[in-house]
């Protein structure tokens, strides 16, 4: 694979899923930030050019694991692949979360009155991913598994109650950058999830858990944005072709 500066992060990710481990050590975003282009990255934080194409190509040498490869997947398991991986683990994380921010801002806020700030942002995120999985389950998700089928069994493309797949894509996308925005406030209220000298137990696991999050939904994000998207909109494409 020629690496070059036009080509988009996201890209990247969907064709090797190691590249994640680079854009990360160097602070770049893959998942929302993921139609930015190489060139660009390096430009905003002031990476060269040549040292991270060197780093990507390496990666690249390496042989990936077919079973963690998503961009192979059919779209129908890709979305229920997210479902039962990430939509599962924000439902049983996100209640815990809240509590573990309540109680810490509660106890330390005097001395830490950040806690209180990434309190309310734990309510915020947890509020809007909620609502965000139920219309992916509900609306999204179904029709792109309705549209695996119809290819499957060479039937016309199923009745859309939105016009076409981008809409309720675009909408994705855009809370998708609100989440973001919610867990970027995070990361500086708590530099980097680094809990003080000070922090008792719950504080460091309140903290920790922070950082698995992010984490996570960063993939969450990237697979959805990068990968399963583009994916509908070409299924879309190729059903409304054959009619």
């Amino acid at each position: 694979m020629n690496i070059h500066p036009d080509m988009t992060v996201g890209e990247m990710v969907a064709h090797h899923y190691r590249t994640a481990e680079v854009f990360k050590r160097h602070g770049i975003d893959f998942c929302c930030g993921g139609k930015k282009s190489l060139g660009t990255a390096c430009a905003d934080k002031n990476i060269g050019w040549e040292t991270l194409a060197t780093e990507l190509n390496q990666v690249l040498e390496a042989p990936e694991m077919p079973s963690q490869n998503p961009e192979a997947w059919e779209p129908d398991f890709l979305a229920e692949y997210i479902v039962q991986t990430h939509h599962r683990y924000l439902r049983e994380n996100l209640p815990l979360l809240r509590e573990f921010t309540a109680k810490i801002s509660a106890v330390h806020g005097e001395r830490h009155p950040e806690l209180k700030l990434v309190e309310k942002q734990v309510e915020l995120l947890s509020a809007d991913l909620m609502e965000h999985m139920y219309k992916e389950e509900n609306v999204l998700f179904p029709y792109i598994k309705a549209m695996c089928t119809a290819r499957r069994e060479h039937r016309q493309s199923p009745a859309v109650p939105f016009g076409t797949v981008q809409n309720p894509i675009r909408m994705m996308e855009h809370e998708h950058e609100y989440a973001g925005a919610l867990l970027e406030n995070v990361r500086d209220l708590t530099a980097e999830f680094t809990p003080p000298e000070d922090a008792c137990t719950t504080y460091r696991v309140a903290f920790a858990k922070l950082r698995e999050l992010d984490e996570d939904l960063h993939w969450h994000v990237h697979l959805e944005n990068n990968v399963l998207f583009p994916k509908a909109v070409l299924l879309e494409e190729l059903l409304n072709n054959q009619n």
